[in-house]
């Protein structure tokens, strides 16, 4: 138990369980955020390409300005971050 001991950080065999099991959780939540992050890319990738065809731009700046102040409003300032990472990523290549 020493090495889960040194891997979690714990200092007591009980709470080195909890944070293994806690661990576990995250890696799959950041699984399905990976995956619906993924799905939200391929979402966005319709949309601009619906734009695009009908003569638009390939990025709606005022649309992208209430995601982040959507993220900002439910997560506070680091949504902000958050969002701006996701838009980057949804963007697509030029």
């Amino acid at each position: 138990m020493t090495e889960v001991l040194d891997r979690t950080g714990a200092r007591t065999d009980g709470a080195a369980q909890v944070i293994t099991g806690a661990r576990e959780r995250i890696d799959a939540l950041d699984d399905r955020i990976i995956g619906l992050i993924q799905e939200r890319m391929a979402v966005s990738a319709v949309i601009q390409d619906a734009r695009i065809a009908s003569g638009g731009r390939r990025v709606n700046l005022a649309r992208e300005m209430e995601v982040l102040a959507h993220y900002r409003d439910a997560l506070g300032k680091p949504g902000t971050s958050l969002a701006m990472t996701m838009l980057e990523l949804c963007r697509g290549r030029v």
